[in-house]
């Protein structure tokens, strides 16, 4: 059994039912707000469209706040500058499928250069092509209304939903802003120099969805079970 789960890539340490019942009430409330905006532009075909990828970002917002994936750069420069390229291609290249597959291969590209990795992204990108004569005639209007207000609406309440939770502090740098425990010189010395890690992060020559914060956090809880006896 623990064979198959390594294949399937399956979870090893699933979530409490509380945090799942959270990720759960978060992205409906953030889908309900970008349903209502997107609602009242687009018709119902472009709407089906554009929205799946909003539903794709509620996940990593919500299930995975503090994943590199769902930052606030990532969230906006990855939607915006995807559906750039979409309407790019869409006005450019007749034959729709052409256009659609070249439009999610230079979003992924785009993506990686300017830092704002985001998969939903691709959605988005596949979406604005897809969308129909409604998302077609906005043409580049489409960049501000829905998709930033999606876009602001859903980081809003992200930002809004998760800031009660110690444990789900969103962004990133809200976390650091808040106390931080004093390190002992013995703790210290075992730890990973931040340069270390920089440079280990750097030989891995693919993208890696996990902070440098939370590798050390993982290393320091490591390190506390080890010097923890058993059963103390």
């Amino acid at each position: 059994m623990n064979r198959w789960k390594s294949w399937l890539g399956q979870d090893p340490h699933p979530a409490s039912h509380g945090e799942k019942l959270l990720s759960a009430l978060g992205a409906f409330l953030g889908i309900l707000g970008v349903l209502a905006i997107s609602r009242g532009i687009l018709d119902s075909q472009g709407t089906a469209l554009v929205v799946t990828s909003m539903g794709a970002s509620a996940v990593l917002l919500f299930a995975a706040p503090h994943s590199p994936l769902s930052q606030p750069w990532p969230v906006l420069g990855g939607h915006m500058l995807s559906s750039a390229i979409g309407i790019t291609c869409a006005l450019l290249i007749d034959d729709t499928l052409t256009a659609a597959a070249l439009a999610v291969g230079l979003a992924i590209a785009a993506m990686y250069y300017l830092r704002c990795l985001h998969p939903p992204g691709g959605a988005a990108a596949l979406a604005v092509v897809m969308g129909g004569e409604t998302v077609h005639t906005l043409g580049y209007a489409y960049l501000v209304t829905p998709l930033l207000l999606n876009v602001l609406i859903l980081l809003s309440v992200a930002m809004l939903f998760n800031a009660p939770f110690i444990h789900r502090r969103y962004p990133l740098w809200v976390a650091r802003l808040g106390p931080t425990r004093n390190v002992g010189v013995a703790e210290e010395k075992s730890l990973i120099a931040h340069s270390n890690l920089v440079y280990a992060l750097s030989q891995i020559d693919t993208f890696i969805d996990i902070s440098e914060d939370d590798l050390l956090r993982i290393y320091r809880l490591a390190m506390g079970h080890v010097d923890t006896p058993a059963g103390g």
